[in-house]
């Protein structure tokens, strides 16, 4: 489990298909410390560790599945060498709890469809899968690139959300622009609501 509060952003080191598809990420954490198998959320994807390095900078292996594939991003050739990911290590017990329970397993992919200032922040609108549009919600919560964030407004497929001058210094929203496929985690909450109202 994680809280969509992004902790490092990492930059893709290489790329290869080996079956699954199979990526080093270079990163911030201290890999002493992270364990072979452990979870981390790159732009929102659950994924396992598979190996760990320091050279010639800190970095770590993960294996990609065909059908992660198929339900992110990565599908529509958004890895490649160089890019910025959003990193977050899983919630341990007692951790703070500052955005909202995500699993790392994105749901579909979004788009962005607007960007504009507003004071110095930044309102960004996006156009959910149409399957998905029923779970979001103005002020419920979404994860986009696995990052936390609150729903202002909803008009059909279509939402808008807010960042702040810090969100976009401390992930990768600064780089987004229009037209990009987001990576998409709906509420839980929200999962479970609509699946309780359809078994009654």
């Amino acid at each position: 489990m994680f809280t969509g509060i992004i902790t490092d952003v990492g930059k893709i080191l290489e790329v290869e298909q080996r079956g699954d598809l199979r990526a080093r990420i270079g990163t911030e954490y201290d890999v002493d410390g992270i364990d072979i198998g452990a979870s981390i959320a790159c732009d929102g994807c659950c994924l396992t560790v598979i190996a760990l390095g320091t050279e010639p900078q800190n970095w770590f292996d993960v294996e990609i599945s065909a059908e992660s594939v198929s339900k992110t991003n990565i599908g529509q050739n958004m890895w490649h060498v160089g890019k910025r990911l959003n990193l977050e290590r899983a919630l341990k017990v007692g951790d703070e709890l500052g955005g909202h329970i995500v699993s790392g397993h994105v749901d579909g992919v979004a788009e962005l469809i607007e960007l504009k200032d507003e004071g110095d922040s930044t309102r960004m609108t996006f156009r959910a899968p149409d399957d998905l549009a029923k779970f979001i919600a103005p002020k419920g919560s979404v994860a986009l690139n696995g990052t936390s964030l609150t729903v202002n407004e909803v008009d059909g497929a279509t939402f808008g959300i807010n960042v702040i001058p810090h969100t976009k210094t401390v992930t990768t929203w600064g780089d987004v622009k229009v037209g990009d496929p987001i990576n998409l985690e709906i509420d839980t909450m929200a999962r479970y609501v609509a699946r309780l109202r359809d078994w009654g």
